[in-house]
């Protein structure tokens, strides 16, 4: 880990893990090697961020309401809440996302620190400059994600233990893996770090 360099957590919360309502098929089991990763992150003295889907009840993100997925991670439920396994050091930000009722908003670069800062400005305030990325799911918000902070012109590197997808088509996370590593992204375990 450089100095420039900072940790995101996507959205390893409650719905999106086993038994949630949009769960994530093993899902939980990034919870241990991001906890790790955050822990490293913090004890460098590097920024650790989690972001997470904090969506209205109402919006056109559900399928009740013409998108394609079901409600989930409604803001103020324990369904939208961090997975209770996952140890978020002290002066992790948090950064929240879908709260707009018309955008879908699957990456981070979407959401908004609790201060209203968007994330991208708050990364080139604190000097990050390389962008470690774990969490659910990888072919949706890890994706979106780290495809946006290649387009931003960050150094980017998947923690592929930290990592779990939907694969609503079989083979979708590879995919998205693939498409990722195409655009300059880095792989490696938390431990290599």
């Amino acid at each position: 880990m450089e100095r420039d360099s900072g940790l995101l957590i996507v959205d390893v919360q409650n719905d999106f893990c086993p038994g949630g309502a949009l769960g994530v098929p093993g899902g939980d089991r990034v919870v241990e090697p991001l906890s790790r990763a955050a822990e490293l992150f913090s004890e460098a003295g590097l920024p650790v961020f989690a972001s997470r889907d904090w969506h209205p009840a109402v919006t056109g993100h559900f399928s009740a309401y013409g998108g394609i997925w079901p409600s989930h991670c409604v803001q103020g439920t324990p369904g939208a809440d961090f997975h209770p396994g996952l140890r978020l050091p002290a002066g992790t930000m948090v950064v929240s996302k879908g709260t707009d009722p018309g955008l879908d908003s699957y990456s981070a670069f979407e959401g908004f620190l609790e201060d209203g800062a968007n994330f991208a400005s708050c990364l080139e305030k604190l000097g990050v400059r390389h962008i470690y990325v774990g969490g659910l799911a990888t072919d949706y918000c890890v994706r979106s994600s780290v495809l946006d902070a290649v387009r931003a012109g960050l150094r980017v590197t998947v923690l592929t233990d930290g990592v779990a997808g939907v694969d609503l088509k079989p083979g979708d996370s590879a995919l998205a893996l693939e498409e990722m590593v195409r655009a300059g992204v880095q792989l490696a375990t938390v431990d290599a770090i």
